[in-house]
């Protein structure tokens, strides 16, 4: 059966100046298009929140829309992206997608961890080396998160090391209710996905999340 996926793409006040959301998005639906899926990506980010029903995988990549202080959203796309829950919808966030969606009641606590501002951070963009469970490690170009805060049990599946030589999540799983939701912190700009290595780890990620059984 065809995964039917939804890319939510950042624009407008789920974007930022420091991230090529359109770039990194087409990056993304190429290696999701690649292992068979459906792919439709949405710019729209809210009223797609609100039209949900029919997809098998929302993939998050868009930015904080409370930097700019604008917050609330429609009660309707809300309640439409709680029953995507409900019923089960895979998730796939990515990079700052643990900064995003603020006004949805539930995705902080689901993701497994979220950016604090003025506490997380990132070092400068460099080389990162990423050690995957059940895998060949694999080098690549992007920001490596730091001190992100924890919100709830995850199995985390990929590890780079952070300011300090800390070892720091690079990638989880988890199970909310009867959704499969899967985090992946990389993604800073489309030199990310030049990696085979990262693009492997996002369709495996994808993979595991759309899972029905």
């Amino acid at each position: 059966m065809t995964v039917r996926t939804v890319i939510l793409s950042g624009t407008e006040r789920y974007a930022d100046p420091w991230h090529p959301f359109a770039e990194t998005s087409a990056c993304v639906a190429a290696i999701l298009r690649g292992i068979g899926h459906d792919v439709t990506v949405r710019e729209d980010v809210d009223a797609a929140m609100a039209s949900l029903a029919d997809a098998d995988l929302v993939v998050v990549n868009a930015g904080d829309s409370w930097r700019g202080g604008e917050r609330g959203v429609d009660a309707a796309a809300v309640a439409a992206f709680d029953a995507a829950l409900d019923r089960g919808v895979g998730v796939l966030a990515l990079h700052c997608a643990v900064a995003s969606l603020r006004d949805y009641p539930r995705w902080a606590g689901m993701t497994g961890a979220v950016w604090l501002p003025t506490l997380s951070f990132h070092p400068p963009f460099g080389r990162v080396v990423v050690d995957v469970e059940g895998a060949v490690p694999f080098t690549v170009e992007d920001e490596r998160y730091c001190a992100l805060q924890a919100t709830g049990d995850r199995r985390v599946v990929a590890w780079h090391e952070g300011d300090g030589g800390h070892r720091e999540p690079t990638a989880w799983r988890r199970t909310v209710g009867r959704s499969r939701v899967a985090v992946d912190v990389l993604g800073h700009d489309a030199r990310s996905y030049d990696a085979p290595g990262h693009a492997a780890l996002v369709a495996e990620l994808a993979t595991w999340a759309a899972a029905t059984s």
